[in-house]
């Protein structure tokens, strides 16, 4: 398999989305403390898409 690495949009929005779930733990933010540990799946995921998959 032969990795990529990610955007520089794609990693961007995967470090805020980890920011705001990390942040949503300690902060009450609506949606983001609700669902802190999908808000982290989301970001990891984002950012594994990016390394899997050239131009994204």
């Amino acid at each position: 398999m032969s990795l990529s690495p990610p955007t520089t949009v794609v990693f961007v929005i995967s470090i805020i989305l980890a920011a705001l779930a990390i942040i949503g733990k300690f902060v009450a933010i609506p949606f983001i403390t609700e669902h802190g540990f999908w808000v982290a799946v989301v970001a990891y995921v984002i950012l594994a898409i990016g390394n899997i998959f050239r131009g994204v």
